[in-house]
């Protein structure tokens, strides 16, 4: 007799539906497991008899085989040990095989019996609920699985005790209840910024339009300083976002006690991170900080710092809102629609161009280290502002900025106005930085000088192709910060300004 109990394979965010065979039959006593395991699967062997036993029941003196279905699909993780063990446990008639028919069934087994959390929860119920299944998971990610629809039925046991109690309705488990994180109010607040006008306003834009920005200025200047303070000032998740964003941190098993939150996520990597740490991959192709960062920014301090194939490796995913991780027996695709902020020096020495400071090494010191960036990445920068020292004027100013509550009103205005636009034209983005080639020069029509001033600039600072594109979006999202219908020349004219200090920086490039 063979058991059958459905399980998951995880490729990206996708749940690909396993079938777990086990069958029992006479020979020599074993157990086996077979359909492409990693080390991971077949080391399920041993915990799954150490946890029936510590159960209560033994192991038959029997040939135990376990097959993965489809066998020629690669099988990872520790999540395979719940439905090889419920499989086994249904072949013995410890529960019963017809109850598990409908249900997904993933978890990991400690030696004792109980339920360890794993990974990809929240994916593998909506999984179950397109396939019109319930979800058997561990107690620790109901509250994630939860979120996949208040109709799909899910078991969230702490043991296998506690399965086996709840099918022979002795101890029937309820089902678990959906929970937010509720993140603490005190973010770093603009209030704290003193000085830097211009990058306030650059940072306010930035988020309005959901461009990416470059800071450059000597150190401590406050570049980080208002990068931590991008997240006060964007508007929280879409229910829509908000479900894609968790679903990259399940798979990444990064939720929290199994609670998802509206707030968008920030990942600052250290510039020693790799490649495979910035786009994902890995034994696992696991996502990586471009794909957690997805919805949310993606802040790279000391962007020369980093490795020239890491930065060389955003320029796809900053272009397509996606990671394509390709391996020999894989393909891997993993949503990264992100905002870049990146923050440098404006040399090695970090004082280029600062008044009463002369730099030993020159003109050289600047264009080496600025070079260190390509120019294909700094071209998909939008807004670029230099950072200057601030004054011990503006230090010793008692008067505190504008607040983050002040300019996040603004700034959810201007991208409700977007989110309107893009709605009634049918396109499937939120925010301008996003907006497809074929419909920027729709939305943000120039006038007779508005066209002059752009062609006069594209000839002066050698814009290409996006360069050109990309002056227009965020010349949009300037409009929309006014509440203007129509693009003007005013709002065109501080686009190409912000691009300005790049094209310096595409030279030494």
């Amino acid at each position: 007799m063979v058991s059958r109990v459905r399980t998951v394979a995880f490729q990206g965010v996708e749940a690909v539906p396993v079938d777990v065979q086990v069958m029992v039959a006479p020979g020599k006593a074993g157990m086996h497991i077979v359909g492409l395991p990693d080390k991971a699967v077949a080391e399920s062997r041993e915990r799954v008899q150490a946890a029936l036993h510590a159960s209560g029941l033994s192991m038959p003196a029997k040939k135990v085989t376990v097959n993965l279905a489809p066998a020629d699909l690669p099988k990872e993780g520790s999540h395979y040990d719940l439905p090889i063990a419920l499989g086994l446990m249904a072949a013995l008639g410890a529960v019963p095989g017809d109850a598990l028919a409908g249900y997904v069934v993933l978890g990991e087994l400690s030696l004792d019996g109980t339920i360890a959390p794993v990974a990809g929860a929240l994916p593998a119920a909506i999984g179950a609920n397109a396939e019109g299944k319930g979800l058997i998971c561990p107690s620790a990610c109901g509250p994630e699985a939860a979120w996949a629809g208040a109709d799909i039925d899910i078991l969230a046991p702490r043991s296998l005790v506690a399965i086996a109690n709840h099918f022979r309705g002795t101890q029937v488990l309820t089902r678990p209840e959906a929970k937010v994180h509720v993140p603490a109010d005190n973010l770093p607040d603009l209030a704290d910024i003193k000085g830097q006008e211009t990058a306030r306003r650059a940072l306010e834009v930035a988020a309005a339009g959901g461009h990416n920005l470059l800071m450059v200025g000597p150190p401590g200047s406050g570049k980080s300083m208002l990068a931590q303070r991008l997240p006060s000032i964007l508007p929280p998740l879409s229910p829509k976002e908000l479900l894609e964003v968790s679903m990259v941190a399940s798979i990444a098993g990064e939720l929290a006690g199994g609670k998802l939150t509206d707030r968008r996520p920030f990942r600052a990597p250290h510039h020693s991170a790799s490649m495979a740490a910035m786009v994902g991959g890995g034994l696992r192709v696991r996502p990586g900080e471009v794909s957690l960062a997805h919805h949310g920014v993606l802040f790279l301090d000391e962007l020369p710092e980093f490795s020239p194939v890491a930065l060389d490796s955003l320029r796809q995913p900053i272009e397509t809102g996606e990671c394509v991780i390709a391996r020999a027996n894989t393909r891997v695709t993993y949503p990264a629609r992100l905002q870049l902020v990146a923050a440098m020096n404006p040399c090695r020495c970090g004082m280029a161009g600062e008044p009463g400071y002369r730099c030993a090494r020159g003109e050289r010191c600047r264009s080496e280290y600025q070079g260190r960036i390509s120019g294909p990445l700094m071209d998909r920068i939008d807004l670029r502002v230099e950072v200057p020292a601030v004054s011990a004027a503006d230090l010793i100013r008692p008067a505190k900025s504008e607040p983050s509550a002040a300019v996040a009103q603004r700034v959810a205005a201007a991208r409700a106005i977007q989110r309107r636009r893009f709605e009634e034209i049918g396109a499937v983005v939120a925010t301008n930085a996003h907006c497809p080639t074929a419909l920027v020069e729709e939305i943000a029509r120039l006038d007779a000088a508005g066209e002059a001033l752009l062609r006069d600039a594209s000839e002066k600072l050698g814009f290409s192709a996006r360069a050109y594109h990309r002056v227009l979006k965020v010349a949009r999202t300037l409009a929309d910060l006014d509440q203007s219908e129509d693009v003007r020349r005013i709002h065109l004219a501080e686009a190409i300004s912000y691009r300005i200090v790049g094209e310096r920086l595409a030279q030494a490039a």
